[in-house]
């Protein structure tokens, strides 16, 4: 009997690599909570860390290729209805409103400071947008209020229980849910992408963060047992590749 058969009673003691996740990957993960998750640390910083990675999104090319990602969810909505979780810059809400002309957007982060600074900018004055402040794991919405909700770099942050209930959540008021994450690769990759990172996590905010994201990435035998746990009727699409971006779609069967 495998682990999608057993039911996990306890599962903010599964690892972040998964029921089946071997001892050298159940070495590399950590309690530790990233700058952006910390009541102790100057704002700015945190700050920094988001402008980084708002920056990177456009450098590499991740903002516009998670957009299409998403877009291509609802390429058969007329008109649809987006919610955006942990949205942090609000980038990606950016660009599916530029990209598409009747999308109606709901961007959302559980941090105060992140809305404040979305609304403060373009969002908060497109009349298509709604910034809020919202936790993913008790949306403020009915069922079925959206036709995709995205969680896009965001998910790690949360601990089992929690991801477990963002995964219940996100299909109970969207159609779908897309997830999109750091991948967690075989642990000898994974050893190599933290030692790059390492020598810079004392110095610069983005690394350090990037060096516990790493860490706390689940794998996707562990994205499948958390789904399960919220809801065995959740059906999953995984497309993931070595070290690109894991991509997540849930839906109810």
């Amino acid at each position: 009997m495998d682990y999608m058969a057993r039911p996990i009673l306890d599962i903010d003691r599964m690892p972040r690599g998964g029921p089946d996740a071997s001892c050298i990957d159940r070495l590399l993960q950590t309690d530790r909570l990233e700058y952006l998750d910390r009541d102790d640390v100057d704002e700015g910083v945190k700050r920094s860390v988001i402008r980084a990675l708002e920056w990177t999104g456009e450098i590499f090319g991740n903002t516009e290729k998670f957009a299409r990602i998403a877009l291509d969810e609802v390429a058969d909505v007329a008109d649809p209805r987006i919610l955006e979780l942990g949205a942090g810059h609000g980038a990606l809400s950016r660009k599916l409103l530029e990209w598409h002309p009747t999308a109606q957007l709901t961007t959302t982060d559980v941090e105060a400071a992140s809305v404040a600074a979305i609304a403060a900018g373009e969002l908060g004055e497109d009349s298509r947008a709604t910034v809020r402040e919202m936790d993913a794991t008790a949306i403020d919405a009915a069922d079925d209020a959206y036709d995709l909700a995205v969680f896009a770099f965001s998910f790690h942050h949360l601990p089992p229980s929690q991801a477990s209930r963002a995964f219940a959540e996100g299909t109970r008021v969207a159609a779908k849910l897309l997830i999109i994450d750091l991948p967690r690769p075989p642990s000898p990759l994974h050893i190599v992408r933290l030692a790059t990172m390492l020598p810079f996590a004392p110095i610069i905010p983005f690394c350090h963060d990037g060096v516990i994201s790493s860490l706390r990435t689940y794998s996707p035998s562990a994205l499948r047992a958390l789904a399960a746990h919220a809801d065995p009727s959740i059906e999953l699409e995984l497309r993931s590749g070595l070290l690109s971006p894991q991509v997540v779609v849930a839906t109810r069967g």
